[in-house]
């Protein structure tokens, strides 16, 4: 009787946790331009933040439906480039989904 009490205990501590981790500040929220932002670093080591083709396709202004499909294409490697199959390979669903609002959200340079 008293290990199913301590079993209990311990599944409300470990639901009380999981609760927390789940609220934290630094859980970032999908679709975050702003985290987007931040998560591209990586992006323009390749792809022009001012959109112009220069032998990389530019991904700014892209719908956002077509940039997670893409990215998803990439991490199930449904998409054959070794670059972009391991940086996507690294990135979660609210990751795509950061980056898709920030491309989103820029205008090709005129």
């Amino acid at each position: 009787m008293a290990n199913r009490g301590a079993r209990a205990r311990m599944a409300v501590a470990l639901g009380a946790g999981l609760t927390m981790l789940t609220l934290s500040p630094s859980a970032a929220p999908a679709a975050d331009p702003a985290y987007g932002e931040y998560l591209s670093s990586e992006c323009v080591a390749c792809h022009r933040r001012d959109g112009q083709d220069k032998g990389i396709p530019p991904i700014i202004g892209w719908p956002r439906d077509q940039f997670i499909a893409v990215l998803q294409s990439y991490k199930t490697k449904d998409r054959q480039n070794q670059v972009m199959q391991t940086i996507t390979g690294r990135l979660s669903d609210d990751d795509m989904a950061a980056l898709a609002a920030f491309y989103g959200s820029l205008k090709p340079a005129n």
